[in-house]
């Protein structure tokens, strides 16, 4: 950690950091309005996080990364750029989830870059599998999106099933999607783009069904 995220931690995280408690989050009290609410999980350092959050303010995130170096350089993007609609949760996603959010709560869900766990006796390590696939989409509202992101093919595809086998979400590309305008390029990504590596999107829309949570 710098010295420029250890002071964001201190002087911002009060405001900004909400507490992992294992109940609904009170949305208003933390945002102080209510708005269409955006989860990201796993933000990493959070470059892509605050350039989504600045570029709609009409909207309101909530990142969840279990990493300090990460949560501290949010915390100073957030300063720096003055933003008001981004809070973020220093905890496990899979409880955020199940305690602090209520059924058909989020407007959309961002997924980006997950760890691929390319060795095949990680794979079950992954996070989009399908027991927490049906716990997003519970939480997703109807007409809600959730959007993954990956750059290693053997990832990508077993994203394509699990989320195509989930019968409350429906894809809204034939497979994979073009990279939506909302989700900016990363400096990895482009050099990764520049070698000739590939990238996919995937977006899958919540429908009316009912969705029960594992």
């Amino acid at each position: 950690m710098g010295p420029g995220q250890t002071r964001a931690l201190a002087e911002l995280g009060p405001r900004f950091v909400l507490p992992y408690i294992p109940r609904p989050v009170d949305l208003l009290a933390a945002f102080t309005r209510r708005a269409p609410l955006v989860l990201e999980i796993g933000f990493g350092m959070g470059d892509a996080t605050a350039t989504i959050a600045q570029a709609q303010p009409e909207r309101d995130f909530l990142g969840v990364e279990v990493h300090t170096p990460g949560v501290g350089a949010l915390l100073k993007r957030i300063g720096e750029l003055g933003l008001t609609n981004l809070r973020l949760i220093q905890h496990d996603a899979v409880d955020v989830l199940q305690h602090m959010l209520a059924p058909d709560s989020l407007a959309g869900v961002h997924v980006y870059f997950p760890d691929p766990w390319h060795k095949k006796k990680h794979n079950k390590r992954r996070l989009i599998q399908p027991g927490f696939v049906a716990l997003l989409a519970s939480r997703i509202a109807p007409g809600g999106y959730l959007h993954c992101a990956t750059d290693w093919q053997p990832y990508a595809q077993q994203m394509l099933e699990v989320l195509s086998s989930q019968p409350a979400l429906r894809n809204t590309a034939a497979d994979y999607a073009p990279r939506p305008a909302h989700r900016p390029l990363t400096k990895f990504e482009n050099r990764g783009l520049r070698l000739g590596h590939g990238v996919w999107d995937l977006v899958f829309e919540r429908g009316d069904a009912a969705v029960h949570a594992p």
